[in-house]
């Protein structure tokens, strides 16, 4: 008797957790078809926009040969200057964090030490510029130093967009019912890493002269 008591006591219990689940996923069905969809949206927008954070990189790489080797042609004393940004530039180069390895602490944190010691070696090339007068009126001098100033500009506008996409999705996968719809749907949908402050990274570096 006492038997039959428990088993009757923990089926209306099982019910009960049902039914509360139901209304769940009838409450997240409420809250608009967009919901549902609302997590890979937000993903994918925060991909292509770290996408773009690469593409504006990668440009700025593509830009610094040529820089080195017309500031090499009339600075060929600042041996250890260039080098400093060749080096820095291979290193950035090497570090890859694609769409799949961005919600990767340890690989994001390395590619923006990385990006950022390249910063610093580009400013200090440019900064040398300023003992040689010759090389800062060269028409190949002053066309890179155009390209650079405006993808340095690029930079600071995709890392802002990128940001931005970040924290739409990072709040969305981890408030409800966001947390909820990744859970069930989207287990594959981690928060994703974003570049940490740093000092004067609101602008630009200033590379004009």
């Amino acid at each position: 008797m006492t038997t039959l008591t428990a088993g009757a006591q923990r089926q209306p219990s099982a019910a009960r957790l049902l039914g509360v689940f139901s209304i769940v996923l009838v409450a997240i069905g409420l809250s608009g078809c967009g919901a549902v969809n609302r997590v890979p949206t937000l993903q994918e927008q925060a991909k292509s926009a770290w996408s773009e954070v690469q593409n504006q990189y990668q440009r700025r790489a593509d830009l610094i040969p040529n820089l080195v080797e017309t500031v090499k042609g009339y600075a060929q004393q600042e041996k250890d200057v260039l080098i400093g940004v060749t080096e820095a530039r291979a290193k950035a180069s090497s570090v890859k964090v694609d769409a799949s390895t961005v919600s990767d602490p340890q690989k994001f944190k390395e590619y923006q030490d990385a990006q950022n010691q390249l910063s610093g070696a580009l400013g200090r090339l440019l900064v040398t510029v300023e003992r040689y007068p010759d090389l800062k009126s060269n028409q190949n001098f002053l066309a890179l130093q155009s390209q650079l100033e405006g993808t340095e500009n690029r930079i600071a506008v995709a890392r802002r967009d990128y940001i931005n996409a970040v924290q739409a999705y990072n709040t969305e996968v981890r408030t409800i019912p966001g947390r909820w719809i990744a859970a069930f749907l989207y287990p594959d949908a981690k928060p994703m890493e974003t570049f940490t402050a740093t000092p004067n990274a609101d602008r630009p570096p200033n590379v004009k002269f």
